[in-house]
């Protein structure tokens, strides 16, 4: 029995982060979801940008996870002090956009998977003290590919390695 797949969502599997944000943007414009369309601007604009730093011509799926982290990473400091300033309105406006952007990145690496990761890591550098620390986060960080907070990584290597 073949499995019949409608081309549009044949087309949607295979496209790029770029025109999947454009299509983003499109449906968001004749929704009048204000909120999602900053929010999608903000992001095409820091693909550009990183873009243009990297001279790449088209972000792959592993510079994208990079970028959409970022905002989410900067949406995060700005809640904590939006929290310390006492301005619930704009944290709950910063929550809702950190909802949207979560959209567009990868599920994070479960504990287990990235300790397992770690201590794979580990054994392939045959790293045995702290001092190695750098580079072992260099080689789970290529691996987790954006999946994992790099807090959350040191935090286990350190564990590892101690």
């Amino acid at each position: 029995m073949l499995l019949q797949i409608p081309p549009e969502l044949v087309y949607i599997a295979f496209m790029r982060p770029s025109e999947k944000i454009d299509q983003d943007i499109k449906a968001a414009m004749k929704q009048s979801d204000a909120t999602r369309l900053s929010v999608l601007r903000l992001l095409k604009s820091a693909m550009k940008y990183y873009q243009v730093e990297r001279k790449s011509a088209e972000l792959n799926e592993a510079d994208f996870t990079v970028v959409v982290r970022k905002q989410i990473k900067q949406r995060q400091d700005s809640i904590e002090a939006y929290r310390q300033g006492a301005r619930d309105e704009l944290v709950k406006k910063e929550q809702e956009e950190i909802r949207i952007l979560e959209e567009f990145v990868p599920a994070p690496l479960s504990e287990s998977e990235l300790e397992a990761m770690v201590k794979s890591t580990i054994q392939e550098l045959g790293v045995t003290s702290k001092k190695d620390m750098g580079r072992v986060m260099k080689g789970v960080n290529e691996k987790a590919a954006g999946r994992a907070d790099g807090k959350r990584i040191s935090e286990i290597v350190s564990k590892n390695l101690a």
